[in-house]
């Protein structure tokens, strides 16, 4: 059919693995997945920051008098300045650029010795910032910030697939979405709490950062590498050691078996970005690489979760209420991650991605007509208009949360064999982070111009996404991860590209 199905029953030795979840394995991947929480932390105070009166007023006095022009009117442009918009994008950027040096140091010295690098790098900046005297130190604390995430972004989700079994594995590497969405809304508190301290509130937001950081620190010194990581530095013992650990049983010989062999494919690999660009992992690179990261920007989701004090105040809403709607449009976030964690592994990562599709592009196109129609004339939001924007938003970022939220990050992942897996990683964070710095640097501009209209367009990339992911996307639910090359070999239109398999005859 010309779906993304494919029989994914025919692989090699996956029938023969073994496991129990041991309590080792489930404190490696809470640890590991704290990586998500300097993300998510990020997110959440960014946005609340740069709505707080005193950092307006101590920064960008101009954006401040403008705000407080318009205190009660609704006004797309109140916040259209570029150069706060590059206190939010200026982390995205150094994040792109990192990553490619988090591609070496996951490679060569294993993904905790990213994660360990992330951690530093995000707690120095978090102190730059807290101390910033000036828009300088402000964006240069922002870049330390960024290297963290792009360290921790291009290992943690790496770290997570590699350790989980397969029939678990789309519920523990979503522990990274799960801590990115708590970071969030403990920003979100946060910011709620420190707004009602003047004039220095802001400056505890920002420096509340350094936790997280040293939380993942501390536990990483703990953390055990992958077994993955650990053969394909040749330390063969250990990793059959540290497998056996993480899958509570002696009868790893299968999985063990299956890690030898593609590190002795990788190890013949010796320019694994060039490799990338090879025929046979033309499926992997377009859809991994390229286009999920890229889509999960274009949803729209991150310009709600960066600017939401900021959306909800240009909406009409007063500080405290604006806040605490982006409270309120978090928690949702976080419902949305525990759906996906507990039910993906069971409906499978195409069914979230298309039932959220359809959902958020519906939400997309009833908040562009209430916009057209009820908003942009100056004037006081009307209560009940108010209240429906909240509940929508709602709604999109709950289906958000379930699918491209997690997914975005799962799915990639799971795609990459282990010869192109570092690098492959690092060009899934590196678009990653282009499509979010691009937003982040144009939404409020494009907010101001295009107005209602570019929740419009939105929905049309959420729609154009949505089709992408039905014709593309085999499933890849419980397929082991150094077996999902065979997937393209009997799917629809990538055996075409890649070469049949011996099961291509089966695909349904």
């Amino acid at each position: 059919m010309a779906g993304g199905f494919v029989d994914a029953g025919n692989l090699k030795r996956a029938h023969l693995y073994e496991y129990k979840i041991t309590g080792y394995f489930i404190f490696a991947c809470i640890v590991a997945a704290l990586g998500g929480s300097l993300f998510g932390y990020d997110l959440g105070v960014s946005g609340g920051v740069t709505s707080m009166d005193d950092f307006l007023v101590e920064f960008f006095p101009d954006v401040y008098r403008r705000k407080h022009a318009h205190l009660r009117e609704t006004d797309y442009c109140k916040y259209d300045d570029q150069v706060l918009t590059l206190f939010t994008s200026s982390l995205y950027f150094a994040a792109l650029v990192s990553t490619f040096g988090a591609s070496y140091v996951t490679r060569s010295r294993g993904r905790r010795a990213s994660i360990l690098v992330g951690a530093v790098s995000f707690f120095t900046g978090a102190l730059v910032n807290a101390f910033a005297k000036n828009i300088a130190m402000l964006i240069i604390g922002r870049c330390f910030l960024g290297a963290g995430i792009g360290f921790s972004n291009q290992a943690v989700p790496l770290y997570l697939s590699e350790m989980a079994p397969a029939k678990v594995r789309g519920a523990v590497n979503q522990l990274f979405q799960l801590t990115t969405c708590l970071g969030i809304l403990v920003a979100n508190f946060i910011n709620y709490g420190t707004e009602k301290i003047h004039p220095w509130g802001w400056r505890l937001s920002l420096g509340l950062a350094t936790v997280p950081a040293t939380i993942m620190f501390v536990g990483g010194i703990f953390l055990p590498e992958t077994p993955n990581s650990l053969v394909e530095q040749g330390k063969l013992e250990e990793a059959r050691r540290v497998l056996e650990k993480v899958r509570g049983t002696t009868r790893v010989d299968a999985e063990f078996a299956d890690l030898v062999d593609a590190s002795n494919e990788a190890r013949a690999i010796k320019h694994p970005f060039r490799n990338l660009l090879a025929r046979k992992n033309r499926p992997q690179f377009i859809i991994g690489a390229l286009a999920i990261p890229a889509f999960q920007q274009l949803t729209g989701m991150n310009s709600i979760l960066f600017y939401a004090p900021v959306l909800f105040q240009s909406l009409g809403f007063s500080n405290d209420a604006s806040l605490f709607s982006s409270v309120i449009t978090n928690a949702a976030l976080v419902v949305g991650a525990l759906i996906s964690m507990a039910l993906v592994d069971k409906f499978g990562r195409r069914a979230f991605f298309l039932e959220a599709g359809t959902e958020m592009f519906f939400i997309m196109i009833a908040v562009t007509i209430t916009l057209a129609l009820k908003f942009g004339e100056g004037k006081p939001i009307p209560k009940g208009i108010g209240i429906f924007l909240v509940i929508a938003i709602c709604l999109f970022v709950l289906a958000y949360g379930r699918s491209w939220g997690p997914l975005g990050w799962l799915v990639p992942s799971e795609l990459f064999p282990l010869e192109m897996r570092s690098a492959g990683q690092s060009v899934v964070v590196c678009v990653n982070m282009i499509f979010t710095a691009l937003i982040a640097q144009c939404f409020l501009i494009s907010l101001c111009h295009l107005k209602y209209g570019i929740f419009l367009l939105f929905g049309g990339l959420i729609f154009i996404m949505s089709a992408f992911i039905f014709f593309f996307l085999p499933e890849t639910k419980q397929v082991p991860i150094e077996e999902v090359y065979l997937l393209w070999q009997n799917h629809w239109f990538w055996k075409r590209i890649v070469g049949p398999g011996p099961s291509s005859a089966s695909q349904v």
